[in-house]
C-alpha cells in the first residue's frame, strides 16, 4: 500500500479520528476478497490431558518451559450466544517445550461464570457485550425484579496470563483474577482486588520492575464519580498462601469527567514514572450502571468521542506524586504500549495508536463470522494501529517558554510545545517506514521485556493486520525503521512472545514463539518457532486439535 498525497496534511489533524472511511482512503488500505475466518471464532473442545505434537525442523533444546496462552474458546451455552469476541469463556493453553519436543494441553478456566453457565446450559453471567437475560424459570414478578439488580462483575478471565509475587494468574478487566497452576492449568484461587485495595477493577497488563515489584492501574467508583488509581504490588510473599497482600494505591488521578471516565486497556512505565493515557474512548457510567435495567450490554455504554484530546499523565513511581503538567495530543485510541524510557530529560513513549476508537465495537462475533463483501466492509471501516513515539519533556516549569518545540533531540521529528502554564501539546513521530502500510499496521507489540523494558531499545515485534485478526509476524528495527516479515497466506499467527537465549548478548538473540491457526484446514494448528535475529523459521510443532484465535500469553521458563 502507498501513502495518499494527503497523508502528511491529515496525519496530525483530528479529521482522521472522525472518519475511519477517510482513514482507509488516505492510507490506501482497502481490502477486497478477505478470507472467511469463522472457524477461528467458533467454540472448541478442551484437551485436558497432554498430547504429543509432530515437530518439523528444529526446536532449540535450550528452550525449556511453557508457552501459556489465553483467549475465548466457547461462544454459546444452549441456544444462547455471546455477542462480542471478548465475551467467550476463557480457554487456557499450554505448549510445554522440553529437549526440542512439544506437548499440548488446554482447558476452560473453571470460573464461577463458566460453572454457572454450564450448570444451567444458558448464559447466567453478563459479559462486556452480552447481557444475561432473566431466568425464564422465574415467575414474571421475580424476572421483573431481577432487572433492578446490579450487574454482577464477571470472573471470566480471558485476556492474559500475568504474574504477581512469582505466581501466575489469568486476568480480565474486572476486579477478579484466578490463580492458575502453569504446569497443570488447574484453576486455583479466585482473587478479588477489592479485598486488598480500593479499586473496582484492574487491567490485564501490569508492568514489573526488575526486582519483581508490579504496577497496575484500576478505576474506583464512588458517590463523587470515578478515579484512576495506580496500584503497587510487592515482589515477595510473607507466607506461601499470599496473593495480593501488601498491595496499595500509590496515587489517584481525577478524570476530566468523573461521570464519563476513559476506558484503558493498559498503561506505560519507565524507570521512574507511570504514564497513564487518558483517551477519548469513554465510559458512560449511568448507562453502564443501568444496563441490566435497560436490557443492554455494558459495551453500549462505551463510546468514542473525537472532540476530546488524548492526555498523558506522569506519576512518580517512588513518591506517587502526579505531575501538574499534562501532555495533550490529538484524539487517538490505544490498546497496547510498546515501551517507554527516559533519556536526556525526556520520556520516550512508544505505543500502537489508531486514529479512531470505534474498532472495539467492530469485534462483534457476527462481524468476525461474516464473509465476502460484508467482511470486507467491516475491515475497511476499522482503523488500524501504527507504532508511534511521543517525546515528553520532564523539565517543564514556569520559566519554560511557550510556542517553542521543547524536543531538542536531533534525530526526532516529534514535537512538544508548551501552550499554557501546565499544558504541553505533543505530536508524534512514526516508528515505521512506508512498508508497514502494506501489512495493515501493527498490534500485539512485544519486546525483550526482561532486559529492555523501561530502557532504550532497538527492536520490537508484533502482528500485522491485513485482516481483522493478525495475519503476519513483524519485526521492526527502530534504528533502520525496516521490517522483517513472516507471512503465509491463510495462516493467522498469535501475539509473538520473545524468549531470550541463555547466553544472549544482543537484544534480539533468542526466539519468537507464536501459535498459528488457519480456517481452511481442520486440526491444523501449529506452534511456530522463529529465530528472532534472522526471522527465519527454525521449526514448528503441529497440534492435531482446533484452537481459536486468542489474545495474550506468557512464557514460563523452567530452565
Amino acid at each position: 500500500a502507498i501513502k495518499h498525497p494527503l497523508y502528511h496534511i491529515l496525519l496530525n489533524s483530528s479529521i482522521l479520528s472522525c472518519s475511519p472511511l477517510l482513514f482507509s482512503i488516505v492510507f490506501c488500505v482497502y481490502q477486497k476478497g478477505l478470507e472467511c475466518i469463522t472457524p477461528l471464532v467458533n467454540s472448541v473442545e478442551e484437551t485436558p490431558e497432554s498430547i504429543a505434537t509432530e515437530v518439523s525442523g528444529t526446536i532449540p533444546t535450550w528452550i525449556r518451559g511453557n508457552l501459556l496462552r489465553n483467549g475465548p474458546g466457547k461462544f454459546e451455552f444452549g441456544n444462547q450466544h455471546y455477542n462480542h469476541w471478548f465475551d467467550g469463556m476463557a480457554m487456557l493453553h499450554q505448549f510445554k517445550i522440553v529437549d526440542g519436543k512439544v506437548t499440548y494441553r488446554s482447558c476452560f478456566l473453571r470460573s464461577d461464570a463458566y460453572k454457572k453457565n454450564s450448570e444451567r446450559d444458558r448464559i447466567m453471567v453478563s459479559e462486556f457485550g452480552t447481557v444475561a437475560m432473566p431466568d425464564p424459570c422465574k415467575n414474571f414478578f421475580l424476572r421483573f425484579l431481577s432487572r433492578f439488580e446490579m450487574i454482577e462483575a464477571t470472573d471470566n478471565a480471558s485476556v492474559s496470563f500475568v504474574k504477581y509475587k512469582g505466581d501466575y494468574y489469568v486476568s480480565t478487566e474486572t476486579n477478579f483474577m484466578h490463580k492458575v497452576d502453569p504446569e497443570s492449568l488447574e484453576t486455583m484461587n479466585k482473587v478479588d482486588w477489592t479485598k486488598f485495595v480500593a479499586v473496582n477493577m484492574a487491567t490485564a497488563h501490569p508492568h514489573t520492575d526488575p526486582d519483581g515489584t508490579a504496577f497496575n492501574m484500576g478505576n474506583s467508583y464512588g458517590t463523587k464519580g470515578a478515579l484512576y488509581n495506580i496500584i503497587k504490588v510487592p515482589s515477595t510473599k510473607n507466607n506461601p498462601d499470599e496473593t495480593l497482600e501488601g498491595a496499595k494505591v500509590l496515587c489517584s488521578i481525577i478524570p476530566a469527567d468523573k461521570s464519563r471516565p476513559s476506558y484503558y486497556h493498559s498503561f506505560a512505565m519507565t524507570e521512574n514514572y507511570v504514564v497513564f493515557i487518558e483517551q477519548p474512548i469513554k465510559m458512560d457510567l449511568l448507562k453502564i450502571i443501568t444496563s441490566k435495567l435497560r436490557g443492554k450490554a455494558i459495551s453500549q455504554g462505551v463510546y468514542w468521542d473525537p472532540k476530546l484530546d488524548t492526555v498523558f499523565h506522569l506519576v512518580d513511581k517512588h513518591t506517587g506524586k502526579v505531575s501538574r503538567h499534562v501532555f495533550h495530543t490529538k484524539p487517538l485510541s490505544v490498546f497496547h504500549q510498546i515501551n517507554a524510557f527516559e533519556e536526556d530529560g525526556f520520556v520516550m513513549l512508544d505505543m500502537c495508536c489508531a486514529d479512531n476508537g470505534d474498532a472495539i465495537k467492530n469485534y462483534l462475533i457476527q462481524n468476525l463470522r461474516k464473509s465476502g463483501e460484508a467482511l470486507d466492509q467491516v475491515y475497511n471501516t476499522t482503523s488500524r494501529a501504527f507504532p508511534r513515539r511521543f517525546v515528553l519533556p520532564l523539565n517543564v516549569n514556569d520559566d519554560t517558554p511557550t510556542g517553542v518545540n521543547l524536543n531538542t533531540r536531533p534525530a526526532s521529528s516529534a514535537t512538544s510545545v508548551k501552550t499554557a502554564k501546565d499544558e504541553v501539546v505533543c505530536h508524534f513521530e512514526d516508528l515505521h517506514g512506508d512498508d508497514l502500510f502494506e501489512y495493515g499496521g501493527l498490534e500485539f507489540p512485544q519486546i525483550n521485556y526482561s532486559k529492555f523494558n523501561t530502557r532504550p531499545y532497538r527492536y520490537f515485534y508484533g502482528c500485522g493486520f491485513q485482516h481483522l485478526v493478525g495475519d503476519s509476524l513483524l519485526k521492526m528495527d527502530l534504528k533502520e525503521k525496516k521490517l522483517k516479515v513472516w507471512y503465509k497466506k491463510g495462516m493467522f499467527p498469535s501475539e509473538p512472545v520473545f524468549v531470550p537465549s541463555p547466553e544472549a548478548v544482543d537484544e534480539d538473540d533468542g526466539v519468537i514463539l507464536s501459535v498459528v491457526v488457519t480456517p481452511t484446514e481442520d486440526k491444523s494448528t501449529f506452534l511456530l518457532v522463529l529465530d528472532a535475529r534472522t526471522w527465519e523459521e527454525l521449526g514448528r510443532a503441529e497440534v492435531p486439535v482446533n484452537i481459536p484465535y486468542g489474545f495474550h500469553g506468557a512464557f514460563n521458563s523452567t530452565a
